[in-house]
């Protein structure tokens, strides 16, 4: 299924939303942590295995964007988000099945396998387009489409956590919230594969959609993962995802139990918000950082993301449970640096390895989110069911894991700071002779 070419005069300003509606919908697995607690009482699981869908499901968005990017490449992204839609949709509908009978492996094939395919052929489909459709800003038009799997909880989290209580937070409650998901995402990602358009040439110019060819450096996907720049860059967005997406799973759970032993508890619809408030930090970190990262560089945002947000850790540890505002607002920029590394990683990736293969190359750099995905929940789950059963409460359940994360956001500072530009032995083989001709040309003239 390739997507129709757009017309001469066809505004690239309408793209964007087509990306939208698939990222709003696929973003919704940033509001798990609404059905942890339901889940945990309906089923008795422990904090750990109500995390193993998500957990799950964004390994398997990591897989599948490694191994579907060059097919999103091939196919276009009508085909991809097709593809998202029936994988996604199909993942509610096969855990609606599990809540109902009681069945906790179904709900992590259905969210955790399929809907996890889902995620990753859904994240990367408009990404190549995007970037072709806006050469002039690439930061700004990648972070304008993964805002939404950003924004993506912000609507879902306090959906989700009313239908629960008008469903109830039995098997069968669960069961409907899941079923009512899985339609009505499949009738909004609609509107973004009956909507996107491809440019009529490579890379067009500011204006719209011409025929320019792709310049500068190019590099394919096969040689990307041969270069050093690539594995720095894997272990930038494996450890500020990593650092994010622990704190972001268990969010609900974790801000009750940072302040269960204050004089201000806090409680479940409250939790909820400030899940929504995450969601909305992560969404305004992807085109606010994103975008400041065609001004400033790629390099020197993500020196803020990595070294700024080991501040924002230290700050909620050596705190504890002192100051909520603190908290909230320590959480909220840490979050945002989160969506920002998630929306300026493809333009940091163009900037490397150029246009030619970008979606793909992306696709293979999304296994730092499968590895990160694994870590950043078992880090902060583990840690804390082991302090509970050590008779620990409160935000010392945490204390240990923040330090975690510290450390390894300076891991990632220090391989941001090694990206240097690609060695000309790994560009496309044209431009490679291009290259060689220009460096003998002196020699020739002297």
């Amino acid at each position: 299924m390739s997507p129709p070419v757009a017309p001469p005069g066809w505004s690239r300003w309408l793209v964007p939303p087509a990306a939208l509606s698939v990222h709003l919908s696929i973003g919704q697995a940033y509001a798990w942590s609404v059905f942890k607690p339901p889940l945990e009482s309906a089923l008795g699981l422990s904090g750990t295995q109500s995390a193993l869908p998500f957990q799950l499901a964004i390994v398997m968005l990591g897989l599948s964007a490694a191994f579907g990017g060059t097919l999103v490449e091939r196919n276009g992204p009508r085909w991809a988000m097709t593809v998202a839609l029936v994988c996604f949709s199909s993942g509610f509908l096969i855990s609606a099945l599990g809540a109902a009978a009681e069945q906790y492996w179904l709900i992590v094939l259905g969210y955790g396998f399929v809907g996890g395919i889902g995620l990753g052929i859904g994240y990367i489909s408009p990404v190549s387009t995007l970037i072709k459709w806006f050469p002039d800003r690439p930061g700004m038009a990648t972070g304008i489409a993964i805002m939404g799997f950003g924004g993506g909880a912000l609507i879902a989290s306090p959906w989700s956590a009313q239908m629960l209580e008008s469903f109830g937070s039995d098997s069968s409650g669960i069961a409907l919230a899941f079923l009512v998901h899985g339609i009505s995402y499949a009738a909004f990602m609609t509107l973004g594969v009956l909507l996107v358009r491809v440019p009529r040439g490579e890379r067009p110019v500011a204006g719209g959609p011409g025929g320019v060819e792709a310049q500068g450096v190019q590099v394919s996907a096969r040689s990307a993962v041969r270069t050093p720049q690539f594995w720095c860059l894997w272990v930038v967005l494996c450890m500020n995802v990593t650092a994010g997406i622990g704190i972001l799973e268990k969010a609900a759970p974790m801000i009750k139990d940072f302040f269960a032993d204050t004089s201000t508890p806090v409680s479940a619809s409250a939790a909820a918000g400030f899940v929504a408030l995450l969601s909305a930090a992560n969404m305004a970190g992807r085109i606010g950082w994103s975008s400041t990262s065609d001004l400033i560089g790629r390099k020197n945002v993500y020196r803020v993301y990595l070294g700024v947000g080991a501040l924002m850790y230290a700050l909620i540890a050596l705190t504890g449970d002192s100051s909520k505002p603190l908290f909230v607002l320590c959480a909220l920029v840490i979050l945002s640096f989160y969506g920002g590394g998630f929306a300026t990683i493809p333009a940091y990736l163009r900037d490397l390895f150029g246009t030619h293969q970008v979606g793909a190359i992306h696709g293979r750099l999304l296994t730092a989110w499968s590895t990160a995905g694994v870590l950043g929940p078992l880090i902060v789950n583990w840690i804390a069911d082991r302090q509970e059963a050590a008779g620990r409460h409160g935000s010392s359940l945490y204390t240990l894991s923040l330090f975690i994360m510290i450390g390894l956001l300076a891991v990632g500072f220090v391989a941001n700071e090694l990206v240097r530009p690609v060695h000309p032995r790994h560009h496309v083989p044209a431009q490679r002779k291009a290259a060689d001709a220009e460096r003998q040309q002196p020699e020739s003239a002297a």
